[in-house]
């Protein structure tokens, strides 16, 4: 997740209701502490942003990992669309860095890979505020490894998961929620080794 972000109940006057309230209401908490944890990252900074960096990609490549061997091909046609592991390796290749390590993260359910993707696809709204920040930095340098923050601008994949979210018949509501506070305590876990 991304500091900044946050997810409101509204877009363009129409109203999201049920599950993505219940994902909102019972991450909360989750979602305001791996913020706290992120804005301790300098992204003004070389080191700062590279740690952010090493953070996001080791949550990040497992997650996305569970969700390919869980099919979310089948559940998003649009997944490489999605999928950010290669952008993040990119922007840590960039600035000279590897994946330091990984946290690891359960296989995943069908409502499992919902309430991961809830927490994935929502972590882009607050990419907008860091990459303003990374953008205004004085080393040039991060603004080059900015993949991972800009990947998906301009296109609607948070107003396209809201719509598969509202639309999803037969989800395990209290299995997505657990597996969405799994995905938070992923990158908690990152940010804490990193």
């Amino acid at each position: 997740m991304l500091a900044g972000a946050s997810d409101v109940s509204s877009h363009v006057g129409r109203s999201f209701s049920g599950l993505r309230e219940r994902l909102r209401d019972s991450t909360a908490s989750a979602h305001r502490e791996l913020d706290a944890q992120l804005s301790a990252f300098d992204l003004t900074v070389f080191s700062g942003y590279r740690r952010f960096l090493q953070a996001s990609a080791a949550a990040l490549l497992p997650l996305e990992t569970a969700l390919v061997e869980a099919g979310i091909a089948r559940l998003f046609p649009d997944w490489p669309e999605r999928s950010r592991s290669a952008a993040i390796v990119a922007d840590l290749g960039r600035l000279g860095s590897a994946v330091p390590f990984t946290v690891s993260v359960p296989a995943l359910t069908r409502s499992g890979m919902l309430g991961t993707m809830y927490v994935l696809e929502g972590s882009r709204l607050g990419a907008k505020f860091l990459l303003k920040t990374v953008a205004d930095a004085a080393d040039p340098r991060l603004g080059e490894a900015a993949a991972y923050l800009n990947h998906g601008t301009g296109k609607r994949l948070w107003q396209s998961f809201l719509a598969k979210l509202a639309s999803e018949e037969g989800c395990e509501e209290d299995e997505a929620i657990d597996f969405a506070r799994i995905a938070f305590a992923a990158f908690e876990r990152a940010a804490d080794r990193a």
